[in-house]
């Protein structure tokens, strides 16, 4: 679930212009086999990171002296990835996923089953391709990634956010949060968990807790492009109290009357107040919505983006969670969106 040896994307980004390898033939990503990389996915899970090039390919090379040479990258790669190294006219046999894949000829410059299975008819070097560590979703890039191209992609597959996210919308929101900040803003008001029990005596609303950590980058993302989106902050103000809460907390909270503090949980340091909020169901970021008398109404595992969160801060802001199921408010929202700035 949690990694402590996930950097954070100010390590990242600061490591980004270190000396790079001359290693032309492999950088400093350890490569695997097909084999390799799945017999290691059994026993301890991480996504994989395919790099599908010929011999022949110039610009796959360039890579491999570029971007699979800085040292941060590398090294984030071969921490939470298995990277494979995958000739796409081998003349080898290859297991992938419980089928097995063949040369389809024994002739030079010949792609191989397992390329075509990869790239379709668009068989273009060099082609990335990330799979999740029990291959159900995948993404691929077609073409050269330098560092500012794979970093979010990286971030998308091992935190998981391709789970509630497109990766284009991903990736917008994050060139807003660490390149393009220059974006439309609106102001949030942030509270502490220390100030909720006063706030809903004297003004009862429901309330929104972000949990997030510094070595979290879709947390940052998150934090820094979804509350303050222009379509979300005065709704945000009008109908919730926003909290934001660091999972690594070293402060002993009392919350409705009980004691919560730091310890090791999965032999990990957090505060305990996080899997409380979240209902046991902890993951980064996560953010935990209460009603007026500070129970819980959901959690919400992953990153949220605006378009994501505005229908679910709508359906719970507007009651509708009380009588209506979110399957059926969805389809209707969807129908018709609400413009959140005049509610």
């Amino acid at each position: 679930m949690l990694n402590k040896v996930l950097v954070c994307l100010i390590c990242f980004f600061s490591l980004i212009n270190l000396t790079f390898s001359q290693n032309e033939k492999d950088g400093l990503v350890k490569w695997l086999t097909f084999k390799e990389a799945q017999e290691k996915n059994k026993l301890v899970q991480k996504p994989f990171l395919v790099d599908i090039y010929t011999d022949w390919c110039g610009w796959c090379k360039h890579m491999m002296k570029t971007t699979y040479s800085n040292e941060g990258l590398a090294n984030y790669i071969n921490t939470n990835f298995y990277a494979v190294k995958f000739d796409a006219e081998t003349k080898d046999t290859i297991q992938y996923n419980g089928k097995i894949y063949k040369p389809l000829s024994k002739e030079p410059k010949t792609p191989h089953e397992l390329a075509i299975k990869f790239l379709g008819n668009n068989l273009s070097y060099p082609s990335t391709m990330f799979i999740t560590n029990n291959f159900e979703y995948n993404l691929l890039t077609q073409g050269f990634l330098e560092d500012k191209k794979i970093e979010p992609i990286l971030v998308f597959m091992v935190e998981n956010v391709w789970r509630t996210s497109s990766f284009d919308e991903f990736n917008k929101h994050f060139a807003n949060a660490f390149t393009d900040t220059a974006f439309a803003k609106g102001k949030i008001n942030i509270y502490t968990i220390h100030e909720l029990e006063k706030l809903q005596k004297k003004k009862p609303k429901k309330v929104l807790i972000n949990i997030s950590a510094a070595f979290c980058n879709s947390c940052r993302v998150m934090t820094k492009t979804t509350f303050v989106d222009t379509s979300l902050a005065n709704y945000l103000n009008k109908n919730f109290y926003f909290v934001n809460f660091d999972a690594e907390s070293s402060d002993t909270v009392l919350f409705k009357g009980n004691k919560y503090y730091k310890q090791l949980l999965n032999n990990y340091p957090l505060h305990n107040l996080t899997l409380k909020l979240a209902n046991n169901r902890f993951s980064l970021p996560v953010l935990c919505i209460l009603d007026e008398q500070l129970k819980s109404i959901d959690a919400l595992n992953f990153y949220q983006s605006p378009e994501q969160l505005k229908p679910i801060l709508y359906f719970i802001g507007s009651n509708n969670y009380k009588t209506k199921p979110w399957a059926d408010f969805i389809k209707e929202y969807k129908k018709t969106p609400v413009n959140l700035n005049k509610k």
